[in-house]
C-alpha cells in the first residue's frame, strides 16, 4: 500500500543531520507495514525487534542500554552482522519497553552511524517519566496518519484520477462531468471506509463494505482495550464516556464539544484530562476556537471552546449506525448528522498535512468551519455536504476581515468567483 510518508523516510535516510527516527501515531494506522517495507526496499537486511512481544530482546535493556551492548545483542539474537547504512534497525512497539526509547538517545551521540527506527502508539500516555528520560533533541520525529483520500485513490488503482483532481485544483479548471461524477463516488466510499490501512485492504480485496465494518469494529476494540491497559479503571470509565459521546456531540447545531453531553452535570474538571488522553493517543482530532482572524492564528485561540473529531471518518461512520446506502445515494435527503461526517472527514485530511486545527465564530451569530494560515495569509474555510453552497457566515468573516480569497467545500466542481475558491469534496487532501 503506497504512503506519502516513505518519501519522508527516504529524506531521513540520506540526511546528513540523521538521528534515529521515532514514528508514532494511533495504533492500526501502518506504522509497521510502512517501515518493513521501506527496510526491505532500501536496506540489505533489517532486523525487526517487537518489543512487546519479544520479551527476551525487550530484557537486554534492563540494566545496559549502551548501543554497543545492545548492538551485540541483536548480533547475537538473530545471527547476522549490523553493518551501518546497509542494516535497518527496526525497535516495534517502543512504548513497552521505557528502557529502548531512553537508549535512542545514545544511538544519536555515540552510533550515529548507525540506521535506527523506533515505532510506537500511545507514547504520550504510556511513557512513564519518573522512571525513564524522554529523549528530546535527540530523535528525529515523523508522525503517520490513516490514509488520506488521495492514498484511499491510490489504493483502490485511481492514481490517475488522483493526478487530474491536483491538476485542477492548481488551475482552477473543472474536471469532466465523468471524472467528477466517479470521484464523488469514489470520496463517499472513503467515507463509509475511512483510511485505517488494514480496512482499505479489506474493502479492495473482498469489495464488501460490511467486511470493512467489521474490520473496523476489530479496531474500535483495540482502542477501548488500551484504555483499560493504560489508565486506572475509574479514568477507563470517563475516557470511555468521552470517546462514545463524539457521535453525540457532532450530532448538535452546535457542535462545540460539552461536557454535559457526556453526562448530567460534566465539567471540564471531570472529564478535561480524559479528553487529553484521548487526544495524546491519537484517537481523536481537537479544533480550537480562534476569537479573531488574524495572524498567527495560535496567539487568538480560545482554549475553552473547542470541537473534537473522530481520528478516522469510518470510524465515525461505523460508530454513528449512519447506513451506508444513505451515504453512497445520489439523492439528497434532509440529514444533519451527513454534514457531521463531512465536516470530521475535512478535519481529518486538513489535521495530516497541519499541525494544529481552528475555527471561527463571531458572538454565535456566524461560524466558520476551519481557518487556516497559509503563509503569511489567513484563509477561511466553509464546508457543504452538497452543491448547496448559501452561507451569510462566510460573508459576515469577508467583510469582517477581508481575507485574500476564501475556500469552498462542497459537492460542485472546481471554479473560482467572487474571490472563492471552489474546491470539491473529494480535493480536501490537495489543501495541503
Amino acid at each position: 500500500m503506497k504512503r506519502k510518508i516513505t518519501a519522508k523516510l527516504s529524506e531521513w535516510k540520506n540526511s546528513h543531520r540523521r538521528q534515529p527516527l521515532l514514528m508514532y501515531g494511533a495504533r492500526q494506522v501502518g506504522k509497521t507495514y510502512v517501515i518493513n517495507e521501506f527496510g526491505r526496499n532500501n536496506y540489505e537486511n533489517v532486523i525487526y525487534v517487537n518489543l512487546e512481544t519479544n520479551l527476551t530482546v525487550a530484557a537486554d535493556f534492563n540494566n545496559d542500554i549502551s548501543p554497543e551492548h545492545i548492538i551485540n545483542c541483536l548480533e547475537i539474537f538473530y545471527k547476522q552482522k549490523i553493518v551501518p547504512g546497509k542494516t535497518l534497525i527496526f525497535f516495534d512497539e517502543i512504548q513497552s519497553c521505557e528502557r529502548a526509547l531512553t537508549s535512542l538517545k545514545y544511538f544519536c551521540e555515540s552510533v550515529s552511524e548507525y540506521h535506527l527506527i523506533a515505532a510506537g502508539s500511545l507514547l504520550g500516555v504510556a511513557f512513564n517519566r519518573d522512571k525513564s528520560s524522554f529523549p528530546v533533541g535527540k530523535v528525529d520525529l515523523l508522525h503517520l496518519y490513516p490514509l488520506d483520500l488521495e492514498e484511499f485513490l491510490w489504493a483502490v488503482d485511481r492514481e490517475p484520477l488522483a493526478v487530474s483532481i491536483r491538476g485542477c485544483y492548481t488551475g482552477n479548471i473543472p474536471l469532466s462531468r465523468m471524472l467528477h461524477d466517479t470521484a464523488l463516488h469514489l470520496y463517499k466510499e472513503y467515507l463509509i471506509v475511512g483510511g485505517m490501512p488494514a480496512v482499505v485492504n479489506e474493502y479492495c480485496t473482498s469489495q464488501r463494505l460490511l467486511d470493512a465494518a467489521t474490520v473496523q469494529a476489530l479496531i474500535v476494540d483495540t482502542y477501548i482495550a488500551d484504555m483499560a491497559k493504560y489508565t486506572t479503571p475509574a479514568e477507563t470509565t470517563k475516557i470511555m464516556a468521552a470517546f462514545q459521546s463524539i457521535p453525540a456531540q457532532l450530532a448538535k447545531d452546535n457542535r462545540k464539544f460539552q461536557y454535559k453531553v457526556i453526562q448530567r452535570g460534566g465539567s471540564a474538571s471531570i472529564f478535561g484530562s480524559s479528553i487529553d488522553w484521548l487526544c495524546a493517543a491519537g484517537l481523536v482530532v481537537k479544533c480550537n476556537k480562534v476569537e479573531h482572524g488574524h495572524m498567527p492564528l495560535a496567539a487568538y485561540q480560545d482554549f475553552s471552546s473547542f470541537k473534537l473529531y473522530m481520528g478516522d471518518v469510518g470510524l465515525l461512520t461505523l460508530k454513528s449506525g449512519m447506513p451506508a446506502h444513505n451515504i453512497l445515494t445520489s439523492i439528497e435527503t434532509h440529514n444533519t448528522f451527513m454534514g457531521a461526517i463531512v465536516e470530521n472527514y475535512v478535519a481529518d485530511q486538513l489535521r495530516i498535512h497541519r499541525s494544529e486545527l481552528y475555527y471561527w465564530d463571531s458572538a454565535h451569530t456566524a461560524e466558520i468551519d476551519f481557518v487556516i494560515q497559509d503563509q503569511d495569509k489567513i484563509i477561511p474555510v466553509e464546508v457543504k455536504s452538497s452543491a448547496h453552497t448559501r452561507s451569510r457566515s462566510l460573508s459576515v468573516y469577508k467583510e469582517k476581515y477581508s481575507p485574500p480569497y476564501a475556500i469552498r467545500i462542497s459537492a460542485k466542481n472546481f471554479g473560482f468567483e467572487n474571490q472563492i475558491k471552489s474546491v470539491p469534496l473529494y480535493a480536501v487532501f490537495c489543501i495541503a
